[in-house]
């Protein structure tokens, strides 16, 4: 999501691009002082990485998951002027939701 490459992520975290390679493969387990790491090099909180569970461990339904993409989406998005526009076109969709429901 930050654009940063494999070898960029492992220079930050401080191991080699092979090692890197193989915790994002899944080869290699990554420990909780390292995810930890990760997580401050990467400015998220340690429970970023968890977001697709739920408190049960059970994966999010679809609805959570495109919630999810979409602030994640947006947050990429670097004109303040676009985020805005999208903002208020969520605002404005919400409220004619709202109208339609109330008019139903």
């Amino acid at each position: 999501m930050l654009g940063l490459t494999q070898q960029q992520l492992a220079d930050l975290i401080g191991v080699t691009y092979q090692q890197a390679h193989k915790y994002e493969r899944g080869i290699n387990r990554v420990s909780a002082g390292r995810l930890f790491e990760i997580a401050q090099v990467l400015g998220v909180e340690i429970n970023f990485f968890y977001e697709e569970l739920d408190t049960s461990g059970e994966i999010m339904n679809e609805r959570q998951r495109m919630c999810l993409d979409l602030a994640r989406n947006f947050t990429r998005i670097r004109n303040e002027k676009h985020q805005d526009a999208i903002s208020t076109l969520c605002r404005v969709l919400s409220e004619q939701e709202k109208t339609e429901v109330g008019a139903a």
